[in-house]
């Protein structure tokens, strides 16, 4: 579509910056005003700042300055408000107090009028909205920066949820978008920012997930898709969307009667465990990361819900992405090697997923990691958090040319947002009590070849094996005792004797007689820690199948007759 085609910005249907730079040159009256409204704003913010410094009491004042920004980023609207979420997990821009302060942005903001949203229901889905649903409430339920909800009712007698987009959305988001691009373009060099790469890059990025997110025929694909990944979990569940009552600005799904995950005296109320739902939280959002690569970049407190049959509810898909299998199994490969103290390979992990430049030289960064990161494990593998490692990451932005790439944004968001979840219902909790346990197991059954191989540069550094990291990994995987150990101990036999265990095969030979002995104290500790997950009688059985399977001729094939 050309500049000369976008009569109306409403029309547009994805993030074009051209376009929507072409189409705002011919009304310079509306970005004057607009431009006037948030530089004044910032002006004020500004001359705080300046303040502070000729005082000598910028640290003094900082937590306060960031609040100031967080509500000034309210007061200016549904564009300014996403800015500061997006803010809010990239260390690579903010300093850690503002980082903070972005996090409690409250996507709220007042309804607008039921008659307009009426309206919008009518011209979207060609009928009012009281000819539509048999009943929809009068006021909404919630009201965000971007739409608001009304409970209504099929003439089906389905309860549903009805989320109609705010007024002139686009107009307003593509407005700010403009103003933020141009002052990027002209002032990031000024900017006390460690950026070693083009920041209009990163307002576009944000703009395309942006569009992503207000298309509701988008949301309604990605809750869909969703579903289809969970529908055998028993633990997960994702409403219904009735596509015959949705459009691009109107959608409507099933209604969840569920409590919010951080009211947890509702939900101890409703008998439901609650290390229950915070362990199918974290893990739910592993398998997104991990095993589906689709995953929901935003489950704060009201897009999760507790049924009171104990399951956990998914809402609100506009902001989801998308991992490729080699991002996937790199993310499994950097949380091992930070768990294993491992900063060298971390260092190139960080180069694999985009958070450094290819061809940097790691050497000088390398202490660096070990210096931020290496007291945050201690001990033990539980005194680990996401939030602690983000707060670390942070200094280190603003040393070395770290640059965080916006899929990475959107999965730090996740897991720092999931952790908040888990405290706030369990204070004691950590997140890697349930983490680095899924991810042993998932390394240890190798569900697919390059998994398996992962295992393999876990267990093998320099052609040696190391039987620690075997022990840790199986003491890991038995965390929270979910663990069979059978399907691993399977998956590694498969693996020794197929046509390309040569290697292994060789590699275990010289490490059970390494240095001119057997290596029996290492089997022994071995042994102990798998003893208790050997049943006999299952082993037995499960042997036998296997023969019969062997003995078994395979089924005679159909003929086909002509």
């Amino acid at each position: 579509m050309s500049s000369t085609h976008l009569a109306s910005i409403q029309d547009l249907r994805s993030y074009d910056p051209q376009l929507i730079g072409a189409y705002y040159r011919r009304r310079p009256l509306v970005i004057l005003r607009r431009a006037l409204a948030v530089s004044f704003a910032f002006l004020i913010f500004g001359l705080q700042l300046w303040g502070d410094k000729l005082s000598g009491s910028i640290e003094r004042n900082r937590r306060k300055r960031a609040s100031q920004l967080r509500q000034l980023l309210t007061d200016l609207g549904p564009g300014s408000i996403k800015v500061g979420q997006a803010l809010s997990t990239r260390p690579d821009l903010l300093p850690k107090d503002y980082m903070e302060e972005m996090t409690r942005l409250q996507d709220q903001l007042p309804p607008f009028d039921n008659a307009v949203a009426f309206e919008y229901i009518k011209s979207e889905l060609g009928r009012p909205a009281q000819e539509v649903f048999a009943r929809i409430d009068p006021t909404p339920v919630a009201a965000a920066s971007l739409g608001q909800v009304y409970r209504a009712q099929l003439h089906t007698g389905e309860k549903v949820a009805v989320k109609v987009q705010r007024p002139d959305l686009v107009g307003k988001l593509t407005l700010d978008l403009t103003l933020l691009r141009w002052f990027c373009a002209r002032f990031a060099g000024r900017l006390p920012l460690n950026l070693g790469h083009d920041l209009a890059s990163i307002v576009d990025e944000f703009g395309n997930k942006l569009f992503e997110e207000i298309d509701y025929e988008n949301e309604a694909t990605n809750a869909e898709r969703f579903a289809r990944y969970f529908e055998s979990d028993p633990t997960v569940y994702v409403p219904r969307i009735y596509r015959d009552y949705s459009s691009r600005k109107v959608l409507t799904l099933e209604w969840i009667d569920g409590i919010k995950l951080t009211d947890v005296a509702a939900v101890k109320a409703a008998g439901l465990d609650i290390e229950s739902l915070v362990r199918i939280g974290v893990e739910a959002g592993l398998k997104q990361l991990l095993e589906y690569g689709f995953f929901h970049a935003d489950p704060h407190p009201g897009n999760l819900f507790a049924m009171r049959d104990g399951r956990m509810a998914y809402i609100d898909f506009g902001m989801m992405d998308q991992l490729s299998e080699e991002t996937k199994e790199n993310l499994v490969d950097s949380l091992v090697h930070l768990i294993n103290r491992e900063y060298k390979a971390l260092a190139h992990d960080y180069v694999k997923l985009g958070f450094l430049a290819p061809g940097t030289d790691v050497a000088p960064i390398v202490p660096a990691l070990e210096l931020v990161l290496g007291d945050i494990i201690g001990q033990k593998v539980q005194d680990f958090n996401f939030k602690t490692i983000t707060d670390r990451f942070s200094d280190l932005v603003y040393e070395y040319p770290f640059r965080v790439p916006a899929k990475f944004a959107l999965i730090i968001r996740s897991l720092i947002t999931q952790e908040g979840i888990a405290l706030s219902l369990t204070p004691d909790f950590k997140i890697i009590q349930v983490a680095y346990p899924y991810v042993a197991r998932r390394l240890l059954t190798g569900e697919s070849p390059r998994l398996r191989q992962r295992l393999l540069d876990i267990l093998f550094k320099d052609g040696r094996f190391q039987w620690h990291r075997l022990e840790n990994l199986i003491q890991i995987a038995g965390t929270g005792g979910s663990f069979d150990l059978l399907p691993a101990a399977q998956y590694g036999l498969e693996s020794l004797f197929s046509k390309d265990g040569s290697f292994i095969r060789e590699r275990l030979v010289l490490a059970l007689t390494e240095g001119d002995r057997l290596h029996t104290h290492e089997l022994g500790r071995l042994w102990n820690l798998v003893r208790p997950a050997i049943q006999p009688r299952k082993l037995v059985d499960q042997a036998l199948d296997r023969l019969r399977e062997r003995l078994t001729p395979p089924a005679a094939q159909p003929v086909l007759r002509s």
